[in-house]
């Protein structure tokens, strides 16, 4: 028995190892954040890169998983140079005092491919709970059971004004659809 006892704990701990939330990096060159919203009646496309990223996926138990995301406010594009600027200026992002938006998920629930994820998104200082919906799903010409290198497919919708984001209201509206699709691997 007490040989047996250091191999139990042993096979213990490398299960519970095992079980852990696996780390992913993501592949910022073929990974993107874009967002849309209402210009003057026109849907107009915008864009903003990702700082860092700590993901950390149990393809097991999805609610074990953990997503942390910094996106560069200072980098963002909104589709052309004049929205670009006002979008980065005082009245809607004010990037000169708040460079940087956060996202940290605080409960993932559901399947793989249809999950909701819950969390705290800070954008100009403020913090309100968001739920996006989201998808993990395999890259293409990778092997059924290749699970090294994943993409993942988010949507939602936030309200700006929400987050202070308050200028230019009459000519642009208060909802923003967010579309990311981020590309990670072991």
């Amino acid at each position: 028995m007490h040989r047996l006892l250091p191999l139990l704990i042993i096979c213990i701990a490398a299960s519970l190892a095992a079980a852990a939330p696996l780390p992913y990096r993501l592949d910022t060159a073929r990974s993107m954040v874009a967002f849309t919203y209402d210009l003057q009646g026109r849907t107009t496309e915008g864009r903003m890169p990702v700082k860092s990223a700590d993901i950390r996926i149990d393809l097991h138990e999805i609610g074990r998983s953990t997503v942390s995301v910094t996106l560069d406010a200072r980098r963002a594009r909104a589709g052309f140079i004049f929205a670009t600027r006002a979008m980065k200026g005082p009245e809607i992002l004010d990037t000169a005092h708040h460079p940087e938006i956060r996202f940290r998920s605080t409960r993932i629930r559901g399947s793989l491919s249809a999950a909701t994820v819950t969390g705290d998104l800070t954008v100009r200082g403020i913090t309100r709970p968001v739920t996006l919906a989201a998808g993990l799903y395999r890259q293409r010409g990778t092997a059924p059971d290749e699970l090294d290198q994943l993409t993942v497919l988010m949507t939602g919708r936030i309200s700006r004004s929400a987050f202070g984001a308050k200028g230019f209201a009459g000519m642009v509206g208060d909802v923003i659809s967010l579309r990311i699709i981020a590309r990670i691997g072991k």
